[in-house]
């Protein structure tokens, strides 16, 4: 597709959007709708197109990937409407933002850095950035809408840079044995507030040795997700063939049918 005709696709989008908006002629459903709203459609369409790229289902992306641009016309267009920006600022400030923090690519900085001094130089542009708009905090500017693993390696990246972070691993590990022990003295004590907040506590620091030992929990806890869904399925299955339902089975069979599936899991891994 050429420059040309990514610029008539989008604008003729922004049109739909206007039409949708209407409040004469529009779609009652679309025009009721405020920021608010729409933003979990936003969240939810994000997360879409995540699926698609970790399932590799190419032929998916294009769709997703217009379902998450659909969401920046609609906000785009709510705020047209109430006379704060438009879309051309929208794509306006992104483009600034990306020239701004490529001054390698942009500028008259030299490109011959290694990936890890070009993110350095990001994170003293970003910044720069917090600076200039009076964020003074260290945590300031971490958005709340992120995953909560997600913010939590934000917060604390954010804190290890000014030196408030444990030097290794053990330590973590160590504070997560302390977090653990306090939600069980939670649990005992029967205070659903109080257990509520240690598991957060332990959340976050499961988030930290994540974080301490390089690897994202966001996609770590996605992966065990989609290994509990095939094992689970993998005894439905198993149970199906036997003309039952889970609920018509008992747990010693699910967990015997659970381990089965990990032993073919593993031999197939080892074939593959």
């Amino acid at each position: 597709m050429s420059m040309t005709d990514a610029r008539d696709e989008t604008e003729r989008l922004i049109a739909i959007m206007a039409a949708l908006r209407d409040p004469a002629t529009g779609c009652p459903w679309d025009v009721e709708q405020d920021f608010a709203s729409i933003a979990p459609y936003t969240i939810e369409e994000a997360h879409e197109v995540a699926d698609a790229i970790a399932r590799q289902a190419w032929d998916e992306l294009p769709g997703e990937l217009g379902d998450l641009l659909l969401q920046v016309v609609f906000h785009a267009q709510m705020a047209a409407e109430a006379g704060m920006f438009d879309f051309a600022d929208v794509a306006r400030a992104i483009a600034d933002k990306l020239v701004a923090r490529h001054p390698h690519v942009f500028g008259d900085e030299s490109r011959d850095k290694s990936a890890a001094q070009q993110v350095r130089d990001w994170e003293a542009i970003k910044a720069q950035e917090r600076a200039a708009k009076a964020e003074a905090g260290v945590l300031d500017g971490v958005a709340l809408g992120l995953p909560a693993l997600t913010r939590a390696v934000k917060l604390q990246n954010r804190a290890a840079r000014v030196g408030f972070d444990w030097p290794a691993t053990d330590q973590v590990l160590d504070k997560l044995a302390e977090e653990t022990a306090e939600l069980v003295a939670a649990r005992d004590a029967g205070d659903r507030a109080h257990l509520a907040e240690e598991m957060g506590d332990l959340l976050f620091v499961v988030a930290n040795l994540a974080r301490h030992l390089e690897i994202d929990p966001e996609e770590a806890l996605r992966a065990a997700n989609a290994k509990f869904t095939r094992r689970f399925r993998a005894i439905e299955t198993a149970l199906a063939a036997q003309g039952r339902r889970p609920e018509q089975s008992s747990l010693a069979e699910m967990d015997a049918l659970w381990d089965a599936a990990k032993v073919a899991e593993r031999a197939w891994t080892e074939r593959a």
